[in-house]
């Protein structure tokens, strides 16, 4: 649920404490120490690199009530059925009747529930995206979590359960975890998996979440830990939503030469100054290699005023964003030119929008 606001502020430390071992029944946190000013320890792989699952928080009724799993499981069902055939499916569900519950819902559906995984973990909500983990790969190339704090997007939102996911997902897969003490949401950021990286201001450098904070100080943390030295940075609009303007609902990677974002129509005639602004910026963006990106127009639906870049690249699938609106047509054929290898499949995410956020935001990649 994106949509309440109170303030409270978190506190941030220049340091990071690593989490190591591949048993995940011999976990240790060793001294904190500062990263590197320039040393890249760490590489995000790009969201379409090929995965070993998604994660998802399947939604209950311990938080806000039995509404929640009424209008949003068959959005959770119709993802999982779209993606389990090309990867794992990693489902978090807050107890053992909801674990009995899921596995009941998917198995009406078809699902082959071979290739279902389950976690064992409360939860307060379902935005896997910005409070589950963040993976990356080392300098020997082994698969590791970076355990960001999460602080319920600068505290409109109770978070405790939600921040503790990435540790149990460490214990749970046996993975190591790097904490890193930051305040930083997944849907915060873009990377390519190139080297660059592109994120709003106005999310980050947020002093509900990281007061006092600079661009320079973060862009350490990225490059040591994201491995990313080519930075893309929109303003955005603090406040203007429960993000504060997330990247991933205005500008998205496709390759490390083409951005997805809105339609310059849409940013003349609904943007403020500083969106039309910020889309100046993309069209003037370069790579990690110095090169322009090719700029992609996805439409707005304007009925239900949804966004189609809030999309998630699986395996096999490109799950897309729907509303029932005549504009769904168009956004799915740009995004199946966009990913001809892989299948184009509308969501539709209307109950979900109504809260502030759509596929991309519920969904988590798990590098292979």
């Amino acid at each position: 649920m994106k949509n309440n606001t109170i303030v409270l502020s978190s506190v941030i430390i220049l340091s990071l404490a690593f989490t190591i071992g591949c048993d995940k029944n011999a976990i240790e946190d060793l001294p904190a120490i500062a990263p590197p000013a320039d040393a890249i320890a760490f590489t995000m792989p790009s969201e379409e690199a090929a995965h070993e699952g998604t994660w998802l928080q399947w939604p209950h009724k311990y938080q806000y009530g039995q509404s929640t799993p009424n209008r949003y499981d068959q959005i959770w069902i119709d993802m999982t059925k779209a993606l389990h055939t090309g990867e794992i499916v990693h489902i978090v569900a807050y107890d053992e009747a909801e674990k009995k519950r899921i596995t009941q819902l998917l198995e009406g559906a078809g699902v082959a529930m071979g290739q279902i995984d389950f976690l064992i973990e409360k939860t307060e909500d379902v935005w896997v995206r910005d409070n589950g983990p963040i993976f990356v790969r080392d300098e020997n190339n082994n698969v590791m979590i970076t355990n960001w704090e999460f602080n319920g997007w600068g505290g409109r939102y109770s978070f405790l359960h939600d921040n503790q996911i990435p540790s149990h997902v460490s214990r749970a897969i046996g993975v190591s975890k790097i904490d890193v003490d930051m305040v930083l949401e997944g849907g915060a950021i873009e990377v390519d998996g190139a080297g660059t990286f592109m994120a709003t201001r106005s999310s980050i450098l947020n002093n509900n979440r990281n007061p006092g904070l600079t661009q320079a100080q973060a862009e350490v943390f990225f490059k040591h830990f994201l491995g990313v030295t080519n930075f893309i940075w929109l303003d955005g609009i603090a406040g203007l939503d429960i993000t504060d303007m997330h990247i991933d609902g205005i500008a998205r990677f496709v390759g490390d030469h083409t951005i997805a974002t809105v339609s310059k129509e849409f940013v003349e005639n609904y943007g403020e100054e500083v969106i039309i602004s910020d889309y100046q910026v993309l069209t003037t963006a370069k790579n990690a290699n110095g090169e322009p990106y090719a700029i992609v127009e996805l439409p707005f639906a304007v009925r239900t005023e949804g966004s189609y870049l809030n999309y998630y690249v699986g395996n096999e699938v490109v799950l897309v964003p729907n509303y029932n609106e005549p504009t769904d047509a168009q956004a799915n054929a740009i995004m199946q030119g966009l990913y001809p290898d892989r299948k184009v499949v509308g969501i539709l995410v209307n109950e979900l929008w109504k809260d502030g956020g759509a596929v991309h935001c519920v969904t988590q990649q798990q590098p292979k």
